[in-house]
């Protein structure tokens, strides 16, 4: 085994490419429902606003950031049938249309796509890291940090999931394994 950390950083960390993804599609490993072959693009997947958002309630006492605080008792869920204007400095949770299924030995990362982040649209705040063996669909912590408002569309192809295969398999079971609304 090679000493050097980028070698080793190298052969644990390599990235699906679209032959690879559309092989574990193929078998039925992976699990993207639903998905348009036109989804899958050199080395991701692109996902898509569903109609759903969650919004953190304006004003009131300050939110204590503990273990046990539940982000529900703190924002409300709404339909997205209109678009939502999306205020400078403003966050709310998306959730992708599509569900994803990834086998034990791949994890993911949503990354925001360029040419909304190009306009101030932040698609992953801080947790955009999907664990192997999840079935779920992904929430989308969705922030303005331009200076204009934004208007939010469902149906949106708004981020991209970059799959990686893990040393050793692993199966997340944690609070929002099954997760399939905000």
């Amino acid at each position: 085994m090679p000493h050097d950390p980028y070698v080793i950083m190298r052969a644990l960390m390599a990235v699906l490419t679209k032959d690879a993804i559309l092989e574990e599609l193929n078998t039925g490993r992976l699990r993207i429902e639903p998905l348009e072959p036109e989804q899958v693009g050199p080395a991701s997947v692109d996902l898509t606003l569903a109609d759903e958002i969650r919004v953190i309630l304006p004003g009131g006492e300050p939110i204590a950031i503990r273990d046990e605080v539940d982000f529900r008792e703190h924002t409300r869920a709404q339909r997205l049938d209109d678009p939502f204007l999306l205020e400078p400095g403003v966050t709310i949770h998306g959730i992708t249309r599509e569900r994803i299924s990834l086998p034990e030995n791949l994890c993911g990362f949503l990354e925001g796509r360029s040419r909304f982040a190009r306009l101030g649209l932040m698609i992953h705040v801080t947790s955009a890291f999907v664990q192997p063996g999840v079935s779920n669909r992904q929430v989308l912590e969705m922030s303005n940090v331009s200076g204009h408002p934004l208007r939010i569309f469902p149906g949106v192809r708004l981020c991209q999931l970059v799959l990686m295969r893990t040393e050793g398999n692993a199966v997340y079971r944690g609070r929002f394994a099954d997760q399939e609304r905000l």
